[in-house]
């Protein structure tokens, strides 16, 4: 067992880098394996993420300190540098001869003692540098790389300050502008927030509002969600919150709770959710119907309907049935549906901040073939919903090839389906055409896109 968050944080890292593996997962994997306090534990995933995200930031640093000397080193010792740069240059809890000595330190621990000297001179002389330019303000980003000249290239420029790859960034400049590129880069290059929806059929947003401070757990309430409510600070395990085990809360982003708002499902209705796990919209819509009714939810994979069934029985509904399948193979679901919540596969896009490696893992080959399965999820499940019914499609991503062509594409094929556009009361705006599309570092959420169709 290790109790070292530096030594567990590498260890992480090391398996991400080698294997390709998603990063939350491995993450879990070794701190269920360590002995970490609390603390630690939370240095620890700081560390894991920020590398992560930080990725080609750390690399170009490296890179600009050591031109020819980075392609012979072993790959552990780039890790143990991304460690380093990454706690001198983005946490300002740590001092940084800590930074080094604990670096240094990780290079003796793991076998490779005669890259000592050079990963305490790659950090020192960094250190070195960045002391000699004036920083306009603590640890901002553009701050990082003072010491060093960019590339005039807006594209190449950003992608290395804030550690996006090139396309992603072009696309944002050319939706965004310059501004606005970089205001959503900051975003979601922070750390997520923790948002609960309160399940009314066990309690009241007044008692867990109230269970929460009486621990010391600062709560907001958020705008425009009656059951909706902001955890900030450190707060722990999940599962050791108040009211966990009662069910009395989910975890759920404001953006994502938005959705079966738009949907309104009413009691008595049958509703489908097509990929639902792990099931957070499919309880959502259940506790909108006061579970009564029927909530049908399907997905893919048999792990993942297994998570919708622990979410179920904690928050004590009934009225969810959930069932194991491609649902563009499966039979007798032909208009049986009131109502038809598709939450597409997607690239995630919009959620970047929660999933530290996401910016890494996709590319616009990517968002062309998942394009087509969200059409043909679409075109499936379009069936399933009887005349007058209506069917939300939603995602958590921004790309227009995921979203608006979908959309678009759709109805131009369809003209017994229409976009019914939500009323002004609804706590958000949408845009011209109807549909709702959520940018974060406007709307200070995940990213989302949202429409509700009708069918004729």
């Amino acid at each position: 067992m290790n109790n070292n968050p530096r030594q567990v944080a590498f260890l992480a890292l090391r398996d991400i880098n080698r294997r390709g593996a998603l990063a939350d997962v491995v993450l879990d994997q070794w701190l269920r394996e360590s002995e970490l306090s609390d603390i630690n534990r939370r240095l620890t995933t700081e560390l894991v993420y920020g590398c992560v995200r930080r990725r080609r930031s750390l690399d170009s640093l490296i890179d600009y300190l050591a031109p020819k000397k980075s392609h012979q080193q072993h790959p552990d010792i780039r890790t143990i540098l991304h460690l380093g740069f990454y706690q001198i240059c983005y946490l300002n809890q740590v001092p940084n001869s800590a930074a080094v000595d604990t670096s240094v330190e990780l290079v003796k621990q793991n076998g490779i003692t005669h890259f000592s000297g050079f990963v305490n001179g790659i950090l020192r002389h960094y250190i070195r540098e960045s002391e000699k330019c004036t920083r306009e303000t603590t640890n901002s980003f553009n701050s990082v790389f003072k010491p060093f000249k960019l590339p005039q290239n807006p594209r190449e420029k950003l992608g290395i300050i804030y550690s996006f790859p090139d396309w992603l960034i072009q696309f944002w400049l050319d939706t965004l502008g310059l501004v606005e590129t970089e205001q959503l880069c900051t975003w979601f290059n922070q750390s997520p927030a923790i948002d609960l929806r309160i399940n009314p059929l066990q309690t009241t947003l007044e008692t867990v509002e109230s269970e929460f401070q009486s621990r010391g757990i600062s709560v907001d309430r958020i705008s425009g969600l009656p059951l909706g409510l902001r955890l900030t600070g450190s707060i722990g395990a999940i599962k050791d919150l108040p009211g966990y085990d009662q069910g009395w809360w989910s975890i759920q982003d404001s953006s994502a709770q938005w959705v079966s708002y738009l949907l309104d499902p009413q009691p008595g209705e049958t509703i489908i959710d097509t990929c639902a796990a792990p099931g957070g919209k499919t309880t959502h819509i259940a506790e909108l119907i006061q579970d009564q009714g029927q909530v049908l939810a399907f997905d893919s994979i048999k792990s993942r309907v297994k998570k919708i069934k622990h979410n179920l029985t904690r928050l004590k509904l009934n009225s969810i049935q959930t069932q194991f399948g491609d649902i563009r193979k499966l039979e007798g679901y032909f208009e049986i549906a009131d109502r038809l919540l598709l939450d597409a596969p997607c690239s995630g896009l919009g959620t970047l901040h929660r999933r530290a490696d996401g910016r890494w893992r996709h590319d616009p080959k990517n968002i062309q073939d998942l394009s087509k399965l969200q059409a043909e999820l679409l075109e499936t499940t379009q069936n399933w919903v009887k005349p007058g019914g209506c069917l939300v499609y939603a995602t958590c991503t921004l790309h227009p090839q995921e979203n608006e062509t979908i959309i678009q594409k759709f109805l131009s094929q369809h003209s017994n389906w229409k976009i019914q556009t939500p009323p002004e009361s609804f706590g958000l705006t949408p845009e011209p055409q109807g549909w709702i599309k959520i940018w974060p570092h406007r709307q200070n959420m995940d990213g989302f896109f949202m429409v509700k169709l009708i069918k004729n």
